[in-house]
């Protein structure tokens, strides 16, 4: 398996701007909100500072609501997420084109637009014990010939496949497809090994493809996206030309 970061560069227009020079009037206001209320404790109001819904690692289920967050508030942001935040400067906030406002390369990213917290990268240690759980009764459910893997990186449901993407113990990617109307349980149509994991940016993006053949299958993950663009694609190439796409939404 073959890991290649995409490098996301920042060109500024002066030399010696810091990147919160770049941030307009109303840019810093909204930081300040969100670092006040976090200052505050103010759970009430920062559950309606956030665009819903806020993912978690799969398989932890993605945040929904204002009732949802405040539930889950503490699992989420731990001391030191907190302080993390709390205790940033400006120059500590930088803006991405439209992937938004981002904190300390990306561990949480705020939308430009109305200043709510769009995505965090970051894992707790409640988070963490949680996946674990979750991950071990999943393995419950999967054929026995899958049982075997460290993590669930993903699961997507498209018009016609149910698709699942595992890491596996030695840092490699497998991919398994059932037909939609198939249960995990069964044996699935479609195995590949060896998944070409590549980041796409510091916002959780990231495509995985696997070579079978003539083909090629690319899964797209878009945890930071435009409105208009799916969670997922499905990208299936032969000899280098398009065969088939599907979108794809995240199934838990």
């Amino acid at each position: 398996m073959k890991i290649r970061f995409l490098v996301l560069l920042l060109f500024v227009a002066k030399i010696g701007f810091t990147q919160s020079e770049t941030l307009d009037e109303q840019k810093r206001t909204n930081i300040n909100t969100i670092t006040s209320l976090f200052k505050a404790k103010n759970i009430d109001q920062l559950a309606k500072h956030i665009n819903y819904p806020l993912n978690r690692e799969y398989p932890l289920l993605s945040i929904q609501n204002e009732a949802d967050f405040k539930q889950r508030f503490s699992e989420v942001f731990d001391d030191k997420l907190v302080a993390l935040i709390t205790n940033s400067k400006a120059e500590q906030w930088e803006e991405v084109g439209w992937r938004g406002i981002m904190l300390n390369d990306g561990v949480i990213w705020m939308d430009s637009d109305n200043g709510k917290i769009k995505a965090i990268n970051y894992e707790s240690e409640t988070e963490r014990k949680n996946r674990t759980a979750l991950i071990a009764k999943d393995k419950e459910n999967l054929h026995s010939s899958l049982k075997t893997f460290d993590n669930p990186t993903l699961k997507l449901k498209t018009k016609k496949h149910i698709i699942r993407i595992d890491q596996l113990a030695n840092n490699t990617y497998r991919y398994a497809s059932w037909n939609i109307t198939d249960k995990e349980s069964s044996k699935p149509n479609l195995v590949l090994s060896d998944g070409d994991y590549e980041f796409q940016g510091n916002g959780g993006n990231y495509a995985i493809t696997f070579t079978n053949g003539l083909y090629t299958y690319t899964i797209y993950r878009n945890s930071i996206s435009k409105d208009d663009e799916p969670e997922a694609t499905l990208e299936v190439l032969k000899n280098d030309q398009i065969v088939l796409t599907e979108n794809g939404k995240l199934i838990y």
